[in-house]
């Protein structure tokens, strides 16, 4: 028995916001590492969701819908950065609304400015590898490069995290041996 046109909509509208209210905390965080501000975070999620909803049934039917989203995701952000937007409007550093979970609250800040300051595709690179757990491969599908592109891409933005922080970390070898 086939469903009516406005029984599978209300279906595919049931199933699509299941999802994203699964999923909206993880969509957020991924946003925020990639934007480093809560507020372009949820912007970047909605205009994500938005792609997603419209694009609907080819992404309930993927394998990965999780893939599929942060890879809408990704692609949201990195559009963002090319556009007139980034170009217009400057982004403040602050220090996020939220508590730290960790005792090292000025170590996740001195990570997150550090990777505040990598370029959008370092920054996306090193976010999909390390935070997502993402393969090269499945890095560079996301990124829509190579995955010698993802690799390059990722060292570079390890280098310059490494050289962000190591200041941070001289200082507090000395305060120690104080």
């Amino acid at each position: 028995m086939e469903q009516s046109g406005s029984a599978r909509s209300s279906s595919r509208d049931e199933e699509f916001t299941a999802y994203v209210t699964a999923r909206m905390v993880w969509l957020r965080r991924v946003a925020y590492l990639l934007c480093q501000d809560w507020h372009r975070a949820d912007d970047l999620v909605q205009s994500a969701i938005t792609r997603l909803y419209l694009h609907w049934r080819k992404a309930s039917a993927a394998e990965n819908v999780d893939g599929y989203a942060r890879t809408v995701l990704v692609r949201v952000f990195l559009a963002e950065q090319r556009g007139g937007w980034r170009q217009r409007v400057r982004v403040v550093e602050r220090i996020p609304d939220e508590a730290a979970e960790s005792a090292d609250h000025a170590g996740r800040i001195d990570l997150r400015a550090a990777l505040a300051a990598l370029p959008p595709r370092q920054r996306a690179a090193v976010v999909l590898r390390f935070y997502c757990d993402l393969s090269i491969e499945q890095a560079a599908d996301v990124l829509g490069c190579s995955a010698g592109t993802v690799k390059s891409q990722t060292a570079r933005g390890l280098d310059a995290l490494r050289r962000a922080l190591e200041p941070a970390r001289d200082l507090a070898e000395g305060e120690r041996l104080a």
